[in-house]
């Protein structure tokens, strides 16, 4: 599992930021990428890196503003492109408007996609679990920015305890239908009468991961809920160091306030994104030195980075 940043810059491209987008790549466990918002320039930042668009099966949506969504229509109509694979559906998950905003898009610019979108739209009433596959579970709340806005709390289940194969052939179990057996819990006796306990050859089931990606928002207790034990958390930082007037007044938070939430959430890690084009590469330094002095796992994320869950 690793998330990849295609763009962390806040409110309009720059020349070392692109506007919001990044991937969950989920290959290993369930063959997909998940992506959080589509910027403006998205599917041209894709083009840096080794994410097939048709392995983009789940679009999260935090917001409608343009430095979130300008990119979508123009990714979903590209994504068609790739004549050679397979034609994937995608559900789009994201605030009401959503579905009106791509449609009518494609509708106007004549794009015919070959494959179906699903709309999944949220509102303050559908909140909670939306979305669970055998794998995986995400969870939406509402956060506090100037328009509708939303987190994602996205938890992989428990992982099955693995096979100590190894330790079974030592212990005289032929390799076949037997080892199914065990695999499957159940305790098997040799032929000579020695017992094969399962449980002695199982290891115990392996915690799931946790990942927190929250949309632009202010300091804020949904923030914390959704963030809670997360091995990865996800949060903008607009704004730097004593700037709490500007980040409250524009529905932002300082890299202080994100680092608050970290540490009163138990976050494993905080990755800070979303980050205004006037702080440059002293200033990036600094604002990650004033964070990690109150939380200190913390990272300032650049384009193209991928981090390693």
């Amino acid at each position: 599992m690793e998330v990849q940043f295609l763009g962390t810059g806040a409110g309009q491209p720059a020349k070392q930021r692109n506007v919001s987008s990044l991937v969950l790549k989920l290959l290993d466990e369930i063959n997909e990428i998940w992506m959080f918002d589509c910027g403006e320039g998205t599917q041209r930042q894709i083009l840096e890196t080794t994410i097939r668009p048709r392995k983009i099966k789940k679009i999260f949506i935090t917001h409608l503003h343009g430095d979130h969504v300008l990119g979508l229509p123009g990714f979903l109509a590209s994504r068609a492109f790739q004549a050679n694979e397979e034609q994937t559906d995608v559900t789009i998950y994201g605030p009401s408007g959503i579905k009106q905003f791509v449609m009518t898009s494609l509708r106007v610019t004549g794009s015919r996609l070959p494959y179906h979108i699903h709309f999944v739209e949220l509102n303050d009433k559908n909140l909670g679990k939306i979305a669970e596959t055998d794998k995986f579970m995400v969870y939406a709340d509402k956060l506090d920015h100037t328009i509708f806005c939303l987190g994602y709390r996205i938890i992989q289940k428990d992982l099955e305890g693995t096979l100590d194969a190894e330790g079974l052939k030592a212990a005289g179990l032929p390799f076949g239908p037997l080892f199914g057996q065990v695999k499957a819990g159940h305790d098997v006796t040799l032929e000579d009468g020695t017992l094969i306990k399962a449980a002695d050859y199982i290891s115990e089931p392996k915690k799931g991961k946790v990942v927190t990606v929250l949309g632009d928002t202010r300091k804020t207790n949904a923030s914390v809920r959704l963030g809670l034990g997360a091995d990865v958390l996800i949060h903008e930082s607009t704004y730097g160091k004593g700037d709490e007037k500007l980040a409250r007044s524009h529905g932002h938070s300082t890299n202080i306030q994100a680092a608050q939430v970290a540490k009163e959430a138990s976050a494993k890690c905080l990755l800070l994104n979303h980050v205004s084009a006037r702080f440059l590469g002293r200033d990036i330094s600094q604002m990650a030195a004033d964070a990690q002095d109150v939380f200190k796992n913390t990272h300032i994320v650049r384009d193209f980075e991928e981090v390693k869950i």
